[in-house]
This record gives structure tokens, C-alpha cells and sequence, in this order.
């Protein structure tokens, strides 16, 4: 083996944005771990575009005694043709980065002249309920601006997650050359029928050129702008009428299974574990069914752990996972067998139901090989036993003592006390249980009638009254969970409404009074609603009653 291949640096290939239009920009970055082998070739990439600018930029970290480097390489470049485009692998000498491949599409019919302007756009207008929706807003600008400040996109009874960072590039629209940045959302309606995607509003403020003069000193005016973009109209198409099994719309799903030994044989009394994960790209992690279903097997019992439950965010929607781990443990020897598990998922782009499968399993447990029994006793000519034990090796298994037939009576009223202890316990688990839930059921959200109190929380939100919208959620804090403080109610959310909660706090309790947005507050409950509201309806099987 050459030398140099066992020091070859590994260099990745990235973009920013896949797909592009013809004339705008995008980048394309080189990064590595190390110093490669030489300077790199970018002429190959002249064949099919434009390299508008390029830069290097070397980084160098200590952390725990060690050294970390990152060396990049960043170029702007510009299609210049539509198509599917392949990024060759970019020599850097006698090392090689990974080849890519990126859709050049026509532009959006743009035809706005003015200075500043937004455009929205969405993958479908006709998604089905709970299933993805991607939604692109792009703010175009050809004149300076000092500041702006954009809304979040709305939809009542949706849920709305914002996919990584701004794309920032620039494009040419009739020679016009504009700067744009991009943010899109995925965004999943929770109820059939004609909905709405509400205008968004940006706030920008745009440098005239002209200049305040105070004393010796003058600084840039600002004229303040406001843009609102279209709004986007959709059918929601209610689930199937011939679907079967748990609704899981989504773009693609992926159903795996492993073991902690493969050939699935395991002692009785011994734990035989089965990790099953699911991977559905463009959905929740909500919407994921549960995979193991407590079966009922004679001699064969089984301990689910908590499920596992993430989701990914990246440019082109939602990943969403789901990991649960079953340790499965035989009471006696034998051959247990283990039903196939088959998962219903609809196929949004195809409009299809699909079934992914795992076949029915067989393990085998196996009898373990008990201690060999105590020889006889040898007696003595006398007819008396020995006094002196015989010695053992070092690798013999120790002999089983007979307890004290004294100790007996001891064990036994041991066993009698923990056994005791242990009934009273469950007795207390099932008595604090049932207490519990006889005193929080009547509380909770889905007995309520909200409607009130969701449209003051809302008025609060959009008009920015801190107060208001903190008394609204004290006392939907205590008809839904009986407790009255936010610190409190932030135990019951999700993590986006809990933050949300804290920027309220922060606002309430600053020494200086700081202006406050609401509406983010308002959609991160509406969205949490929504969320619980589709579990609950999951848990019931109750979805086609809902949505068709």
C-alpha cells in the first residue's frame, strides 16, 4: 500500500442550498481535518458554472490537551444551465473530495422592480391532514437595509417547525442584480378542509443615502418599510376511506430491528434484548406508532424500556425517529415464537398505502446446567463421619450448604415480612394512583371548554401585553394542570412553549421594562395543543372519525 494512502486527508464536499435557480448564487464548501496533499484543481467546476468568489480560512482549537484543525475552502458559484449538475471530486493534489450533485432549476416568474419585496412559495397546495408541507419565503432587496424583522408563518391547528438557518445568495432578475434570503418552514395541517396560510410581515429599515447632522457628528436616515406577503390557500384531504392501521403519512419510512445476540438463543432466567427503531422522513416524532405491543406468551416475559423519540431538521423537512429496546426473558426452556410486526405508512408522494414488515422471529432458551449434586459422605471404620473436609481445587464449584435447620424458621419469617412489604406497597401505588388521577382528570385541557380562553391568549399575544397574556396562562395553568405560577405550568410544555414562557418571565420580572413579541408565544401553545390533541386522538383510534 502507497504511503501516502494511509495519510490521505479527507475532504467533504457540501452546498448550502440544493436545488438552486439559474442566476442565483450559492456556495459550495470544501472542509477538512488536516493538511491535504496539495493546492486545489476548482477548474473542473468551470464546465457547468460560474465561480463568483472564493476563500480559505484555517481554524485551530484546543480542547483537553488536544488539537483540533479545520481547514475550508469556500467558493461562491452560479449554474449555468438547469439540469442535474455533478460536482466532480476536486483534486487537492493526490487527494480527492467526494463528488456531489445539484438541481439547477428555472427562476420563479418574478417580476417585481421594486426595491424590496417578498415571494412565498409551497410544495403543494393539496397535502393530506398531518402530512408534510413545505413552505419557502424569500425576501428579495437591491437597496441597503440597516434592520428588519419578519413574522413567523401562521396556520390555525397546524404544526409549524423552522428548518435550520437563513440562506442568504444573490440573483438576477431582468438584470437586476438582488440579494435574497431564504427561510422555509415544514409545516403540517392537523385538520382536512380549506385552510389558510396567513400573510407574513417584514419590518425593514432601508438606508436613504441622506445623512442626520448633529454638531460635528451625523449618522445614515433610515425609511422604515412594511411588507406583507401573499397568503396561501389549501385543500386538506382527509384520510383515506380504504386506509388501514395507524395514519403515518409520510415521504419515506424505514423499519429496522437488532438483537443483542444473533443467533437469538439465550439461558432461561438470562435477558435476550430486541432494539426496533423507525425512521420516517417528512414527519414527526409524534406521529410515530408504537412497534412492540405487549404479547402474552406463556414462559416468556417482556421489559420495554422508555421509547427513544428525535427528530432531524434539515433543508428538505422533518426525519423523525423512534428507538424502543424490549428485553425479553424465558421462565423455562423451550422455543418461543415472536409474531411478525407490520407497520401501515401512506406514501405522500405516491398517494399510496404501503406495509413495512419484520418477520415473526424464533428464540430459544436453553436449560441451565445445574451444580452437580454432594457426594455421600464417606464414613470412617468406626461408622462416624470424618471430621476433616476434604480440600478443594481452585476451578471446583463449592458445594451447597444445608442451612441450620434453627435458621429455618428465620428465613421463612423473612420471607413472610418482604413478601408483607410488598403487597402494602403495591396497595399504596394503586391507592396513590387512583387518587391522583381522581384529582387531576377532572383538570385536564381536554375537559375544558378553551375556546374563551385560547381567543384572549391569542388578542394578548398580538397585541404585546405581557400582563394579560401571563394572568390567560395562570389560569389555564390551573384549570389544566392545578398549578398557579409559570415556573410550574413550564413542567407540563414542550420545550418550544417552555422557552417561549421564560422570554415572558424575562420580560415581566427585567429591572427594565423590554418590549415583548407575543405572537411567538401564541403559536408555541397552539402548536403544543395541536400536538396533544393528535396523541390523544392517536392513543383512541379515533383519527378516520375526526378527519374524514
Amino acid at each position: 500500500m502507497p504511503v501516502g494512502a494511509v495519510f490521505a486527508a479527507t475532504i467533504k464536499a457540501t452546498v448550502d442550498r440544493n436545488p438552486v435557480a439559474l442566476n442565483e448564487s450559492f456556495q459550495l464548501v470544501f472542509s477538512a481535518n488536516e493538511s491535504p496533499d496539495g493546492e486545489p484543481d476548482f477548474s473542473p467546476l468551470r464546465q457547468d458554472f460560474t465561480i463568483i468568489n472564493q476563500a480559505q480560512n484555517h481554524q485551530t482549537q484546543w480542547i483537553n490537551g488536544k488539537t483540533s484543525r479545520l481547514i475550508q475552502w469556500t467558493l461562491v458559484l452560479m449554474a449555468k444551465r438547469t439540469g442535474r449538475l455533478k460536482i466532480p471530486p476536486i483534486a487537492f493534489g493526490d487527494d480527492r473530495s467526494n463528488p456531489l450533485t445539484i438541481d439547477a432549476v428555472l427562476p420563479q416568474n418574478v417580476s417585481e422592480d421594486r426595491d424590496l419585496f417578498l415571494t412565498v412559495d409551497v410544495n403543494t397546495h393539496a397535502p393530506y391532514v398531518q402530512s408534510q408541507l413545505l413552505y419557502t419565503l424569500r425576501f428579495y432587496r437591491k437597496v441597503a437595509i440597516s434592520q428588519a424583522s419578519l413574522d413567523e408563518p401562521e396556520l390555525d391547528d397546524a404544526v409549524i417547525e423552522r428548518l435550520g438557518e437563513d440562506k442568504n445568495f444573490d440573483t438576477a432578475i431582468k438584470g437586476v442584480r438582488y440579494r435574497v434570503t431564504e427561510r422555509r418552514y415544514a409545516i403540517f395541517p392537523q385538520k382536512s378542509g380549506r385552510q389558510t396560510i396567513k400573510p407574513v410581515i417584514l419590518m425593514a429599515e432601508v438606508i436613504s443615502g441622506r445623512q442626520r447632522h448633529f454638531g460635528f457628528f451625523g449618522s445614515q436616515m433610515t425609511v422604515p418599510k412594511r411588507l406583507q406577503s401573499e397568503v396561501v390557500e389549501l385543500n386538506v384531504k382527509a384520510i383515506p376511506d380504504d386506509y388501514h392501521g395507524h395514519w403515518l403519512p409520510a415521504e419515506q419510512v424505514v423499519l429496522q430491528e437488532q438483537w443483542s445476540d444473533d443467533s437469538l438463543t439465550v439461558n432461561v432466567g438470562e435477558p435476550l434484548t430486541r432494539t426496533l427503531t423507525l425512521l420516517a422522513k417528512g414527519a414527526t416524532d409524534s406521529q410515530l406508532p408504537t412497534l412492540w405491543s405487549d404479547i402474552k406468551i406463556d414462559g416468556l416475559k417482556s421489559y420495554p424500556d422508555q421509547p427513544v423519540l428525535r427528530e432531524q431538521k434539515h433543508a428538505d423537512g422533518l426525519t423523525a425517529f423512534r428507538e424502543e429496546k424490549i428485553a425479553l426473558i424465558p421462565s423455562k426452556p423451550g422455543q418461543y415464537r415472536l409474531p411478525a410486526i407490520k407497520i401501515h405508512w401512506f406514501n405522500s408522494k405516491t398517494e399510496q398505502e404501503e406495509v413495512l414488515s419484520l418477520p415473526a422471529v424464533t428464540i430459544r432458551a436453553l436449560a441451565v446446567k445445574s451444580a452437580p449434586a454432594s457426594m455421600p459422605a464417606a464414613q470412617n471404620g468406626t461408622g462416624a463421619l470424618p471430621t476433616a473436609q476434604p480440600k478443594t481445587s481452585a476451578n471446583a464449584c463449592p458445594k451447597p450448604v444445608a442451612q441450620p435447620s434453627g435458621d429455618a424458621g428465620l428465613w421463612r419469617g423473612l420471607a413472610v415480612f418482604f413478601a408483607g412489604a410488598w403487597l402494602l406497597t403495591l396497595g399504596f401505588v394503586f391507592w396513590n394512583r387512583k387518587k391522583h388521577t381522581e384529582k387531576i382528570e377532572p383538570k385536564t385541557a381536554e375537559t375544558q371548554d378553551f375556546s374563551a380562553l385560547n381567543k384572549a391568549l391569542k388578542q394578548a399575544c398580538y397585541d404585546n401585553d405581557a400582563q394579560a397574556a401571563n394572568k390567560i396562562l395562570l389560569e389555564w395553568g390551573q384549570q389544566a394542570f392545578g398549578v398557579s405560577s409559570l415556573s410550574a405550568i413550564k413542567a407540563h410544555c414542550e420545550a418550544r412553549l417552555r422557552d417561549q414562557i421564560d422570554v415572558l418571565m424575562a420580560s415581566l420580572y427585567a429591572p427594565e421594562t423590554k418590549p415583548w413579541n407575543g405572537k411567538k408565544l401564541y403559536q408555541a401553545f397552539a402548536e403544543s395543543c395541536a400536538r396533544q390533541k393528535t396523541r390523544k386522538i392517536q392513543n383512541e383510534g379515533e383519527l378516520k372519525d375526526l378527519y374524514q
